[in-house]
């Protein structure tokens, strides 16, 4: 099995404004942003130095009229969409978009995971390359905040074989389960508190200096949800919504866990 099956390899942002979320972001993150031309619709890519990481793009009229909300999505990497998708079915998934080609970079299908957590199987056309520890702007820790965290890691476990981490007791009874892709922890998945209002994923991306970055979230019309706060290990991390109303999370790596 390839090392990246199983990770979360791409991330998209759905917004109202996506001109202001470029500049936004750039901003804030310190990424520039590049066009692809292969596709038969223009898209924008964020660019974190000579690495794509994601893309941005407005929500269709279609979400608009149903009242998706500006949002972060990602992709997670799988040898074969297609079986992929039929799994989740019998996992107690829901499909959404079936498993799609796009030309000149792979195939990709749209889920609901049993909670009713959007996310996207996606087996890349070409070669994918992973850096071990995240580098500046890129995406660095993955969070699921759903009803039932035992049950959502059974499912894409099953799914994607990942490996179950460390769990922590996070007080009150709340429990946050790290899970691995393949040998390093990429994310956790907890029951979510009560004034998030629906599950949802939460996507983490690493920056420089946290508290810069912060003070950008505000200047720029964003907000902070909380922090820069300490979490186990010496990182700082921040939750933040963007001033279009899409969620996202920055996070400063200490110097040993950053590998430097």
């Amino acid at each position: 099995m390839s090392d990246h099956l199983g990770r979360f390899v791409w991330f998209d942002l759905s917004t109202t404004d996506a001109a202001a979320a470029e500049e936004f972001y750039k901003s804030v993150v310190g990424w520039k942003t590049a066009s692809w031309e292969e596709g038969e619709q223009p898209y924008t890519m964020w660019m974190a130095g000579e690495t794509a990481v994601g893309g941005v793009g407005e929500l269709t009229e279609e979400a608009r009229n149903q009242g998706t909300p500006p949002h972060w999505s990602a992709s997670i990497q799988t040898d074969d969409v297609d079986a992929t998708t039929a799994k989740a079915v019998k996992l107690g998934g829901t499909v959404l978009l079936p498993p799609t080609d796009i030309p000149g970079a792979g195939r990709f299908s749209v889920l609901k995971d049993p909670q009713g957590v959007v996310f996207s199987p996606f087996t890349s056309g070409g070669e994918i390359v992973t850096s071990g520890v995240p580098k500046i702007g890129e995406f660095s820790w993955c969070e699921l905040m759903t009803t039932d965290y035992e049950a959502a890691f059974t499912f894409y476990s099953d799914l994607f074989g990942w490996q179950k981490g460390e769990t922590i007791e996070m007080g009150g009874g709340m429990m946050y389960q790290i899970f691995a892709p393949v040998d390093m922890p990429n994310g956790g998945i907890y029951n979510k508190p009560e004034q998030v209002p629906y599950p949802t994923w939460l996507y983490y991306v690493r920056v420089e200096d946290i508290d810069v970055a912060v003070e950008r979230v505000k200047e720029l019309g964003g907000q902070v949800i909380a922090g820069p706060m300490e979490v186990p290990g010496g990182d700082m991390v921040a939750p933040c919504i963007d001033p279009q109303g899409a969620m996202f999370a920055l996070h400063s790596m200490t110097a040993s866990n950053a590998g430097e």
